[in-house]
């Protein structure tokens, strides 16, 4: 398991595994809501405008800093608790990883083996999108 400062500390692999051994998807919500609770949350005084993510139904805030070794760490906040569940699957899939590693990522097999967005609902696919958009942007611009 790999060690993310700002994430749950859990693989994107070690998600896939764990909603493949549930059954249905109100454990697979339950497990995902849980994730969400492990995200730090993001203090109330850099939940400002320019951090605000378009396109999410909910309010979700985004900020990224790179280290010296230029790996990126990501925090991300929501005001809904399904969202910051989803907020720990976005940060599995690129906390702690290059520019390069984030644009190559293949978010949405990893989506598709999550088997993830049949199960939401439009406007939170619209958002979790929107969150992956804006990591991808940031790490164009690096």
């Amino acid at each position: 398991m790999a060690d993310h400062p700002f994430g749950t500390g859990i693989s994107d692999a070690d998600i896939v595994d764990a909603l493949g051994f549930l059954d249905g998807w109100e454990d697979r919500y339950r497990y995902i809501i849980e994730l969400g609770r492990q995200v730090p949350a993001m203090p109330e005084t850099d939940k400002s405008e320019e951090r605000l993510v378009r396109g999410c139904q909910s309010q979700v805030w985004l900020d990224a800093a790179r280290d010296t070794d230029g790996q990126f760490h990501f925090r991300i906040d929501s005001d809904a608790h399904i969202v910051r569940g989803l907020i720990a699957l976005v940060l599995a899939a690129f906390e702690g990883k290059r520019a390069e590693e984030v644009l190559a990522y293949d978010i949405d097999g990893y989506f598709a083996r999550l088997d993830l967005l049949a199960h939401l609902s439009p406007t939170r696919g619209n958002g979790l999108r929107a969150m992956v958009n804006r990591i991808r942007e940031i790490a164009r611009a690096a």
